[in-house]
């Protein structure tokens, strides 16, 4: 999401730097910029001139042209201008998250059209509110036009470990409603997810059905679900939805499929309606909170480090990471062990993913893009080491040519990529040697480079940032 836009504002902003002082023919000349940037990620007019006369107003000032430092200046100011657009601001830049301060059990409304991920975000959202909030949660569809949504719903709800109502064939919408409420409070749930019928378009119908429900139900959270591929459909449907509705919140889906992110820029100044929560891929898990401040952050290329870590620390299985550390520690480190490693990576969801969050990553989106750093490589590596026998897992010193014609053979993959694998696995071992004879100050003093071993490059053969 918003790789194109990032890409060009970080353009625009080298220009800047480049040139040191800056003369307000040179700040007006950069808006221009920015503004065709944005226009060309299918941010709204309307957003795209009010952010830009924001940037304006506070970028031509004597206070920014004469300090020492101009360009970086600019920069914290169309950062700023972006927060503010994405719906925070200086009191309010945190997480907006989904809001259970209600008497259990609190109704959440799901609304939007077919086909925008409404019924995998229930989902989500359920699996999301067990684990992290330790809520007790009832999902209840009533989705009564769209053959086995209903069905679809119940399977969601058992892959996550979460209650579902149960189906009776016949009911409307708001008899479902009724029975799901009478349920969770009969059965001490904390939260109901209701999730809506949808449509292929904005009918009156569909905005009837939705309202009845809403004004019976009365629920704490009416959240839009809105596919971010959409582009100005999707802010179309969101403005349509919070004007005939009424809607608390916004949920965008298919992020990682969005690289302009103009939706997401557009979505609070049109609708007035904060965007809670991101959908990233079809993963139970792959749902996060929308920070303001972050994705401005990832927007500019300054990275998101704090939902990196979060994530991190969602994912990571705590022991395995400390075992591995105390061994590494001792100077061992094997094939296993390393496997043990790609399997935690994957876990953190895509590789391209987590290197945008990191700062500065974005001028070496090309390298990423050609190093061939996805998923599916993570799991052919995997696969390669369990090709190996055990004593081969333990010494890969003894790994000659018949050897590696077999493993190959046995991963489905070539002799070229067992040999890429037993690479990256020494010029990681060496990495932990180094490490270890470095100690904490050698590594403070040296830096990451202290411990790249000479000519190290990624798997996919480009040489390390």
């Amino acid at each position: 999401m918003f790789e194109a836009l990032s890409s060009k504002l970080n353009g625009v902003f080298d220009r800047l730097r480049r040139r040191g002082a800056l003369s307000e023919a040179d700040v007006q000349e950069a808006l221009r910029e920015v503004r065709v940037a944005l226009l060309e990620a299918d941010v709204a007019l309307p957003v795209v001139k009010d952010l830009t006369a924001k940037v304006r107003e506070r970028a031509v000032g004597a206070e920014v042209l004469k300090s020492v430092s101009p360009a970086q200046q600019v920069i914290k100011i169309v950062n700023d201008a972006l927060v503010e657009a994405l719906g925070g601001g200086e009191a309010d830049t945190g997480a907006r998250g989904i809001d259970l301060n209600a008497p259990a059990p609190v109704p959440l409304l799901m609304v939007g059209l077919q086909g925008s991920g409404k019924t995998t975000t229930s989902g989500k959202i359920a699996l999301r509110l067990k684990n992290r909030d330790k809520k007790k949660v009832l999902l209840a569809s009533l989705d009564v036009h769209r053959p086995a949504a209903q069905l679809q719903l119940e399977t969601l709800a058992k892959q996550v470990g979460v209650a579902s109502l149960p189906i009776v064939a016949g009911q409307t919408p708001l008899q479902i409603a009724g029975r799901a409420m009478d349920l969770a409070r009969r059965e001490l749930f904390d939260v109901v997810v209701l999730d809506t019928a949808g449509r292929l378009a904005i009918d009156e119908a569909l905005m009837a059905e939705v309202a009845e429900v809403k004004a019976f139900a009365q629920p704490h959270e009416t959240l839009l679900v809105v596919d971010a591929m959409t582009g100005q459909d999707a802010v179309n449907t969101a403005r349509a939805f919070q004007d005939k509705v009424g809607v608390t919140g916004i949920v965008m889906t298919r992020i990682d499929g969005d690289a302009r992110g103009g939706a997401a820029l557009s979505m609070r100044a049109v609708t007035g309606a904060p965007i809670k929560l991101l959908g990233a891929g079809e993963k139970l898990d792959a749902l996060e909170d929308f920070h303001p401040d972050r994705i401005a952050g990832r927007i500019l290329g300054m990275g998101d480090i704090v939902s990196l870590v979060e994530r991190a620390a969602e994912t990571i299985d705590r022991d395995e990471a400390e075992k591995l550390a105390a061994r590494m520690q001792k100077g061992q480190f094997s094939l296993d062990d390393y496997a043990s490693q790609l399997k935690q990576i994957g876990k953190m969801g895509s590789l391209s993913g987590i290197l945008g969050m990191l700062p500065g990553i974005g001028k070496m989106k090309q390298q990423i893009e050609d190093a061939n750093l996805d998923n599916s490589m993570l799991k052919r590596q995997a696969a390669i080491i369990s090709s190996m026998t055990p004593k081969e897992r333990r010494a890969p010193d003894i790994i000659k040519a018949s050897r590696k014609k077999r493993i190959a053979a046995g991963s489905g993959t070539s002799v070229q990529e067992v040999n890429r694998l037993l690479k990256n696995f020494d010029d990681m071992s060496a990495m932990m040697k180094r490490m270890n004879k470095l100690g904490q100050k050698g590594l403070m003093r040296g830096g990451l480079g202290a411990l790249m071993p000479k000519g190290m490059k990624l798997p996919g053969g480009r040489k390390p940032f």
